[in-house]
């Protein structure tokens, strides 16, 4: 059976697109989408990826209305979570550390979850 090889893009609607993929460049370094195609897009690192539907009553995800949440990998929870305080940005840090590695939450300016995972 042929398979993916992985995420080729992850498209969402926003009140303010360009505002705030400059948020995401700013604060995660996740690069703005290029406008000509000589320009490489941002480029993840392989890694663990977790595909996981859920129920649709969950409160993991956050509101109600809110359909998926965005999970990015990081080197570095500590120092990650460091930078975004600076910036006056809300995080909290999940206290235990799971079998899989660490986990931080945040919110875009939107109010869109974003989880941060330091995998062991």
């Amino acid at each position: 059976m042929e398979k993916v090889t992985g995420f080729g893009g992850l498209f969402f609607r926003a009140k303010d697109p360009g505002s705030l993929a400059e948020w995401y460049q700013t604060h995660l370094g996740v690069s703005v989408v290029p406008s000509d195609y000589e320009t490489q897009p941002w480029q993840q690192e392989a890694g663990a990826t977790v595909f996981a539907p859920f129920p649709q009553d969950t409160g993991y995800i956050g509101k109600d209305q809110q359909i998926l949440m965005i999970n990015f990998l990081v080197r570095d929870l500590d120092a990650m979570v460091a930078q975004l305080v600076a910036a006056d940005i809300e995080v909290k840090v999940d206290p235990e550390a799971y079998p899989n590695g660490r986990f931080a939450r945040l919110h875009d300016p939107e109010g869109n979850p974003v989880e941060l995972w330091q995998p062991v």
